[in-house]
């Protein structure tokens, strides 16, 4: 058990306080995303094809295994999703000059909308974060959440 005494003498035990924390937030993140993410102007489509269009992005077009990648998702997995979005006229699929077997995406006006929807919160969500943090607090917080992520990529 980890336990230090507060700045107004108060023993916290930090272990179970950030267990708590972190349980709580990662039951509700998604949950919270995708009621900011989906209002009434983009609520034709789900948060996971909110993260679909930001993994597509607004950059050059992506071929669907490097979004699919990604995703961490199959190709197949990908099609479908891609064909509602298609037909939701969020995403354009083109074929490749240079090999036609290659499928593109792109995201349409409507896409981009969605996208920089997303990255707002996003940026509105590491602001709230950092809020009154020093720079090495903030520095702290970023190795930490990056052990935190090491520790989840590495975990079998």
């Amino acid at each position: 058990m980890w336990i230090f005494e507060g700045k107004v003498g108060d023993v916290v035990d930090i272990y179970n306080s950030f267990n708590e924390i972190l349980v709580n937030l990662f039951n509700d993140i998604m949950d919270i995303e995708e009621k900011a993410l989906i209002t009434d102007e983009f609520k034709d489509i789900t948060g996971n094809d909110m993260h679909i269009i930001d993994a597509i992005g607004i950059g050059s077009p992506r071929n669907m295994s490097t979004v699919a990648k990604t995703m961490s998702v199959t190709v197949g997995t990908l099609t479908i999703a891609i064909n509602s979005l298609v037909k939701k006229n969020y995403v354009e699929r083109v074929r490749s000059e240079e090999d036609r077997r290659v499928v593109l995406l792109s995201l349409s006006e409507k896409g981009k909308k969605a996208y920089h929807h997303h990255q707002k919160f996003h940026d509105d969500m590491i602001k709230a974060t950092i809020k009154g943090l020093s720079k090495d607090e903030t520095l702290v917080l970023v190795k930490a959440i990056t052990n935190m992520t090491e520790f989840f990529k590495n975990y079998h």
